[in-house]
């Protein structure tokens, strides 16, 4: 029987200390798409049927759900219709096309583009919103508690919400802390209303976060657990991005460094954090 581990890469942990503060990073901008999302999307396509596979599997995505979704089929031969709304940035849309994935530009909005996507009648592949895609991400978290079991809290950047509720779900009881930017906050909207509503999405961060409703199993999870909301402006996360680089020569997306920027704001509990480094796929890397 194929595993997950077959075809995702487990990313190291790197310690580090920031302003005094020890830290650990979870280096998952080293996953083999540049983003932790290869992980939900190779679990799905594993638990379908192969007839569902060869068929073709079709999701929508802002773009590195969308190469997750192009990379997994192109590992487990099935063929893969991804749509992206028209502000999909080349720097992702040109990788899910050498993939071998079917590349349609639809809508201006992820929602959108997901609409579209789900009207041609094949498997829809979810970007966070399926139990299946979540458990394939809490690898992520089930790593850091085996390389780091020291860490007592854990610093994740928040879309839909499919890598924080796998967080919660595979952290033990370790404090989980949610970080969104703050014109792009679908989870902190959901939370504070108790269920997933609309929310503006306007962020340099859209393009990795930008849902316009956080996923409702996730944030189920996170309402059975300890979490705390964190909001951070694109001027943080931008600093953290670029900080990043320049200290520890890490190499992110604005996403990427949305948790950084949570704790370089001091909105982080625990003695030692795990902050997750969770993509690197955008023309916004520093430079």
């Amino acid at each position: 029987m194929r595993t997950l581990s077959q075809y995702v890469r487990r990313t190291p942990v790197m310690h580090v200390t920031v302003d005094g503060r020890q830290l650990v990073f979870k280096l998952e901008q080293l996953q083999l798409t540049g983003s932790f999302k290869l992980r939900g999307a190779v679990n799905k396509l594993l638990a379908l049927n192969v007839p569902e596979a060869v068929t073709g599997v079709v999701t929508a995505s802002g773009g590195n759900h969308g190469i997750a979704v192009a990379q997994a089929a192109h590992l487990l031969g099935a063929h893969a219709t991804v749509f992206v709304p028209v502000t999909a940035p080349e720097t992702k849309t040109r990788r899910i096309e050498a993939l071998g994935a079917k590349l349609i530009r639809h809508g201006n909005t992820y929602a959108e583009a997901a609409a579209a996507a789900r009207d041609l009648g094949l498997t829809y592949i979810e970007a966070y919103n399926d139990p299946t895609v979540i458990e394939g991400q809490s690898t992520v978290t089930r790593e850091i508690v085996e390389d780091a079991p020291e860490v007592d809290s854990i610093v994740v950047a928040v879309g839909g919400g499919g890598l924080v509720a796998g967080a919660a779900l595979a952290s033990g009881g370790r404090h989980i802390v949610a970080v969104e930017p703050e014109n792009c906050c679908a989870m902190h909207h959901a939370l504070q209303a108790g269920e997933p509503v609309d929310s503006v999405v306007n962020s340099v961060a859209a393009d990795a976060l930008g849902a316009t409703r956080a996923g409702s199993l996730a944030l189920g999870i996170l309402q059975q657990h300890q979490v705390s909301s964190v909001l951070v402006s694109d001027e943080e996360l931008l600093a953290a991005r670029d900080r990043l680089w320049e200290e520890f020569r890490l190499a992110v997306e604005p996403a990427g460094a949305v948790a950084f920027a949570a704790v370089l704001k001091g909105d982080v509990p625990g003695e030692l954090p795990c902050v997750i480094l969770c993509g690197a796929n955008s023309e916004w890397l520093a430079r």
